[in-house]
């Protein structure tokens, strides 16, 4: 055991120049090396993509990487080729000279590790390639592994149909085989962890939990009376941070055009940044706040995730979250160098009654799962009870069909027999949605509870994500605590 951690710290010193691992990488690595099912719930900033591209580098054969956003992708992929180490990267928008080449490593046999979304690992040409018997597969790591539950219905549908990769690439390699998932996420409750080990069919998986908890990040929760209270205020802290690097998060694509628009005429240059943009748009902003050519970004939940800049001062909610995993990876992505880091909410007063704002949007996003739910279940009446998804794409003529095949395979209504075929579940009924839409009221509800409760904020959060913090845990940073203090 010895020799082994004295190897895996060679390896670490030669390529990340690095003298010791964080707790608890090498552990982690150690358990990927031995062919364990891993689920990994760590901190943003916690040093996740390493756990999985060290133990890549010293096995035979090609890990897969599958991840849901192309910043994350092409970030990991820029810092090992710069390390002269053999990964690739497949996605929508690489380049046809990029993706030529990036197969031909990968038919030879020259990669290592190979990014990919899953829509792009799911397609014939792709899976032709990988699933050759002569292609050595040892890992799959999903990354972001938190959207096969929380977005996965809505974010990425493909998502879910994850769940029977292993098996079938098994069927296609020789006897000897072995193949074991690791899972990485910062953020996963328990029933979210339930949910990713249930989905990825995970096989007696070894768990490693890391709170969330970061003691340089100071929360602070302000209400405001008007929608003019709520410009003036950003635009009061923004004049007295402008020299700090920031990020000011707003929840839909229209806000953020619109106010990264306003604060550009008060004289604060900065981008709009949401998953609407063209991918060249959003390598630019992403560059250009990283070298500090702009100190801000004005952004929905699409930025961010894989993305590392170590002195990111300030995040402002210029918006309330409407959910807690979304808010605890936004917030995660401050004060990576340790140093004290704001974090500041805006949140309309609590009865919606003098300012309705937060209230509505909350009421329309809920609206918006319930229809999409509803239509999902209008839409199992559609189809046949066992089909092909190549094959429905080309009889139904509607751009949601795998957005709904997503909610019936949550609701448990439609079950993935491979990646490309399914089969319903007619034992189930109408009350497996019903389950889908509480359990969105429940989290939204937990998010508002989260906004006006008058306890430490961290030990809500810590709760809400399956820690315990002791009875008398305070951070002594928050808003919550600080007026204990002063009391």
């Amino acid at each position: 055991m010895k020799n082994e951690i004295e190897r895996l710290k060679d390896t670490l010193k030669k390529y990340w120049g690095y003298d010791d691992f964080r707790k608890p990488q090498a552990e982690i690595i150690e358990a990927i090396l031995t062919g364990k099912d891993c689920l990994i719930v760590m901190p943003t900033g916690g040093g996740k993509s390493l756990c999985f591209q060290l133990p890549a580098l010293l096995q035979e054969g090609l890990t897969l990487v599958i991840s849901p956003l192309v910043a994350l992708m092409e970030n990991q992929v820029q810092e090992l080729r710069e390390k002269n180490l053999p990964a690739g990267i497949l996605h929508s928008e690489v380049s046809k000279v990029e993706r030529k080449n990036t197969i031909s490593a990968l038919e030879s046999q020259q990669l290592r590790l190979l990014y990919l979304s899953p829509e792009t690992l799911l397609s014939p040409p792709i899976w032709k390639i990988i699933s050759h018997p002569e292609i050595k597969i040892n890992g799959l790591i999903v990354d972001e592994a938190h959207c096969l539950a929380q977005w996965g219905e809505s974010f990425r549908p493909t998502y879910r149909r994850l769940g029977n990769i292993r098996p079938l690439l098994l069927n296609n390699k020789t006897s000897d085989t072995k193949i074991a998932i690791a899972c990485f996420t910062a953020t996963a409750d328990i029933n979210t962890q339930k949910t990713i080990i249930q989905s990825l069919q995970l096989f007696n998986p070894e768990k490693f939990l890391i709170s969330p908890y970061r003691d340089n990040l100071k929360i602070q929760i302000k209400t405001i009376w008007t929608p003019r209270g709520r410009k003036q205020e950003l635009i009061k802290y923004i004049e007295r941070n402008k020299k700090k690097s920031g990020l000011i998060y707003v929840r839909t694509r229209k806000d953020s055009e619109e106010l990264a628009n306003l604060l550009k005429k008060e004289g604060y240059e900065n981008q709009a940044y949401h998953g609407g943009l063209s991918g060249n748009i959003r390598r630019k902003v992403e560059s250009d706040w990283l070298t500090e050519k702009i100190k801000f970004v004005v952004c929905t939940c699409a930025f961010g995730m894989g993305i590392n800049k170590s002195n990111l001062r300030w995040i402002f909610h210029y918006q309330a979250p409407l959910l807690l995993s979304e808010y605890i990876q936004e917030i995660g992505r401050g004060g990576r160098d340790g140093i004290l880091t704001e974090v500041i909410t805006l949140m309309s007063e609590a009865s919606g009654w003098l300012n309705p704002e937060d209230k509505n949007r909350r009421e329309y996003f809920l609206n918006q799962q319930i229809k999409l739910y509803q239509q999902a279940e209008r839409f199992l009446k559609e189809i046949p009870t066992r089909g092909n998804i190549e094959e429905l794409s080309k009889k139904i003529n509607n751009p949601n069909y795998q957005l709904y095949l997503s909610i019936l395979n949550s609701s448990q209504q439609l079950q993935w027999i491979d990646p490309y075929n399914y089969c319903l579940n007619l034992s189930k009924t109408h009350q497996s949605i019903e389950l889908l839409i509480n359990r969105q009221k429940k989290l939204i509800k937990q998010t508002h509870e989260y906004l006006t409760t008058k306890i430490c904020r961290w030990s809500f959060l810590l709760s809400a994500f399956g820690f315990s913090p002791s009875t008398n845990f305070r951070c002594g940073k928050c808003d919550n605590c600080l007026k204990l203090i002063r009391n």
